[in-house]
């Protein structure tokens, strides 16, 4: 039996995909900063039948993420499918014009030095699988700067050139890198942003495995 391991797990995305992917008959990883949080998470992905355990890291820690990513491994199994999508602090979300260079430290250690550390941890275990699935989930500011969120849409396109990287770098050994891009915000009662509604569409980028990025809603035209 194989991992899902979701950085940034949470009652709404997060849920939603760890249920996506543990009722197709992953065990499931959930790594976040608050115990108690995890804790009542994983209380009800078992009572749904679902194999989960949490797991206590900071994404602004390495050593941490490293730890805890092999843990999972250790008590789970392998991890098959990374998923970082922890949601960034309201303080990187800075105008361009009041953000500094020491605003983007943090930002820059979330979005890129995260992933890193995230991605070297697991893809030991995914060469020794043979495969394996790395998805990155981001909002509109990866692709469309936004000047009134300079710290994200800084980190948030470093991300995506490093994720598109390890696309291509990865293919020739079965392992698949992809990018959602959710423009809006995700809500219950959305057809294509709703926390199912984008489990259901991560699972399906998993399994078929195709373009590196995708968007759950068309791009609000720019103004």
């Amino acid at each position: 039996m194989t991992t899902f391991a979701l950085i940034g797990a949470g009652p709404g995305l997060g849920l939603a995909t760890a249920r996506r992917f543990g009722s197709a008959g992953h065990h499931v990883a959930l790594l976040s900063r608050n115990a108690d949080h995890l804790d009542t998470l994983v209380g009800g992905l078992d009572s749904e039948g679902i194999e989960a355990r949490a797991f206590t890291a900071d994404v602004l820690d390495p050593a941490s993420l490293t730890a805890a990513l092999a843990a999972a491994a250790k008590e789970l199994g392998p991890v098959e499918v990374l998923q970082f999508s922890p949601v960034p602090r309201g303080d990187f979300m800075k105008p361009v014009l009041e953000t500094t260079a020491a605003d983007l430290d943090d930002p820059l250690a979330f979005s890129v030095k995260g992933p890193v550390t995230c991605v070297h941890a697991v893809l030991p275990g995914m060469r020794t699988l043979g495969r394996g699935t790395l998805l990155f989930v981001n909002g509109a500011s990866a692709v469309r700067p936004n000047p009134q969120v300079a710290g994200t849409s800084v980190a948030f396109a470093a991300e995506s050139a490093y994720a598109a990287m390890l696309h291509d770098a990865l293919a020739p050994e079965n392992i698949h890198a992809a990018q959602l891009i959710v423009p809006g915000a995700i809500r219950p009662d959305a057809e294509h942003s709703s926390p199912d509604a984008l489990a259901e569409r991560l699972y399906a980028m998993h399994t078929e495995r195709s373009t590196f990025r995708h968007y759950a809603e068309p791009m609000p035209t720019a103004s």
